[in-house]
């Protein structure tokens, strides 16, 4: 069974206003200068958000500074790394975010097939783990 098919699990999932089950969701755009279709399609990206915003499923959307812009801290053995850049050796780099609220992952993937960025990198979706150990 394809995660796409499984059943909906609890894990990610919160009520709505109506106390329907949603799934909270953080869809990560992901930038990669391979891809090489033109500069991006700044209008279609505002109509993308503006629909979903009206749809109720777009709770917050925001651009990232570039990756020349980002720190990375790690510990190890009780010293404090802090190097340049991105936490990946990759070309890649994580763009943006959405927060969205939606029925299931199925919703989600249909949203983010729509959505402009997807043609200039990617989009991982991936839904919230509560902290309160909910599964």
């Amino acid at each position: 069974m394809s995660i796409r098919s499984a059943p909906v699990r609890r894990k990610g999932m919160s009520k709505d206003n109506e106390g329907s089950d949603v799934m909270e969701i953080m869809m990560f755009v992901v930038a990669d200068p391979a891809v090489d279709v033109g500069p991006v399609d700044e209008e279609a990206v505002a109509e993308w958000d503006r629909l979903r915003a009206e749809q109720g499923v777009l709770k917050r959307a925001m651009r990232l500074r570039p990756a020349d812009e980002a720190v990375t801290v790690r510990v190890r053995g009780g010293e404090t790394i802090v190097t340049d850049g991105p936490f990946t050796e990759s070309k890649e780099w994580i763009a943006g975010y959405d927060i969205l609220e939606v029925d299931d992952l199925d919703h989600a993937i249909e949203l983010a097939k729509g959505d402009e960025l997807a043609r200039h990198g990617a989009l991982e979706i991936r839904p919230f783990w509560p902290l309160n150990g909910e599964e």
